[in-house]
């Protein structure tokens, strides 16, 4: 009794470890009669060189000072900054209020899933900088 048991469940894992196989066997691309195509041209079509849109400017700090003038810090609060919402600020000035340091001029560069870089304004010149999201208070982009 126990040996026909034991033979219906070897059989009943053979089926399904054949049909897992031949699924996985279903998954790979199959071949169209133009993939000889790709032996014959080794390279891909001349593409003509795009120019870096006026949105995106090269890399590094401002040329100008920020601003002159200091904004007011918003009425409502915020729990957390959304990368989403500080990301309309990229190569734009934006002021920062943050939790433990003093608001200061801010141009990013760069943002994360938990964090923001770019270069802060020291009061003379462009540094770099890079700040945790959950440290930013409040900011606002100019």
């Amino acid at each position: 009794m126990f040996q026909q048991f034991d033979r219906n469940r070897d059989r009943d894992r053979d089926r399904d470890r054949d049909r897992d196989r031949d699924r996985d066997r279903q998954d790979f691309r199959r071949g169209t009669p133009f993939d000889i195509f790709r032996f014959l041209i080794p390279f891909t079509p001349f593409t003509p060189f795009t120019p870096i849109s006026p949105q995106r400017p090269s890399s590094g700090p401002p040329s100008s000072p920020p601003p002159a003038f200091i904004p007011q810090m918003p009425p409502i609060g915020t729990f957390a900054v959304d990368p989403g919402a500080i990301a309309n600020c990229l190569f734009r000035f934006t002021y920062i209020w943050p939790y433990q340091l003093r608001p200061f001029w801010f141009y990013p560069t760069f943002v994360g899933p938990r964090s923001i870089a770019g270069y802060r304004w020291n009061g003379f010149r462009w540094s770099y900088f890079g700040i945790d999201l959950r440290e930013i208070q409040f900011f606002q982009c100019f």
